[in-house]
């Protein structure tokens, strides 16, 4: 039967679903508001699963740290769209999350999804139509550790300091996130890395015609730069360019130990999906 957009706006309005899903819904049981809710709720834990198999690589990311300094947490908790990671349920659950893994205070994505909160999970996932998924939890504990969320909570750090307090490392920690830095000293860099930067260098046209005297030289000033950009301590610190890293924070009596840098959906891999193709296939189912 045909199903006014009057019935289906009001089956959205109580189920938060999808207007194809409700429409469908509908259209099952001769458009009865009622029974399609029932319908819906019986078969929630299925489409829940089915969601499950999309790719999640939006979301956000959540901080959180002891009030004596001594550890934090960041967890990474994705949906599929921008859209509904800035949704309230949605943030809800994440803060849910991010408060279990720092009771926890664990890394183990297993340990903090328990039966409960997958049951949260797939609620949520049957009223925004979308995947959830907890991806990862980092935890760095020490003598001082602080925290840095983006304003848009996709980028978060943690930082741990020694001799330093809690101000300076959170300055750290905002670092961190502007400027992605991949270890904290030079002498950091695994050597397959840096070996890997060196053919990179030696195969540039610039190289070819050169003395290999002068070529080995301008091998080392360059490995030289690429260390220095990418470890914490040696880049110019983003409030004060006139000054390193790790001359700010021995300023400050302290000394960089480690740091963890999060960012939502950074490494995952998203098919690319045409909106007219998938629009046209909602349609056509």
């Amino acid at each position: 039967m045909a199903v006014s957009a009057k019935l289906v706006k009001e089956l959205r309005d109580r189920t938060g679903l999808g207007m194809m899903e409700c429409k469908k819904a509908l259209r099952a049981v001769d458009g009865d508001v009622e029974k399609a809710i029932e319908e819906l709720r019986k078969s929630s834990g299925m489409k829940a699963a089915k969601k499950a198999g999309r790719t999640a690589a939006d979301g956000v990311v959540l901080a959180k740290v002891a009030e004596d300094g001594s550890y934090g947490v960041i967890v990474e908790v994705n949906s599929e769209t921008d859209f509904a990671a800035r949704e309230e349920n949605f943030l809800s659950f994440a803060k849910k999350i991010a408060e279990a893994a720092f009771a926890a205070k664990t890394t183990d994505v297993a340990a903090i999804m328990t039966e409960e909160m997958v049951a949260t999970r797939d609620a949520l996932v049957q009223k925004i139509g979308e995947n959830i998924s907890l991806r990862r939890i980092s935890v760095v504990e020490g003598e001082c550790v602080a925290a840095y969320v983006h304003s848009n909570n996709r980028i978060a750090a943690l930082v741990e300091l020694k001799g330093a307090d809690a101000e300076v490392a959170k300055d750290v920690a905002m670092h961190v996130t502007a400027t992605n830095p991949r270890v904290v000293n030079k002498d950091d860099m695994p050597a397959d890395e840096v070996q890997k930067e060196k053919d990179i260098i030696m195969a540039q046209p610039d190289m070819a015609s050169k003395p290999v005297e002068i070529a080995e030289k301008m091998v080392i000033g360059r490995i030289g730069k690429f260390l220095a950009e990418n470890s914490l301590v040696e880049q110019a610190f983003v409030k004060n360019p006139e000054q390193k890293v790790g001359a700010m924070v021995k300023a400050a009596g302290g000394e960089v130990v480690s740091f963890v840098r999060l960012e939502v959906g950074d490494g995952i891999e998203v098919a690319v999906v045409d909106f007219a193709e998938e629009v046209a296939a909602q349609l056509k189912s």
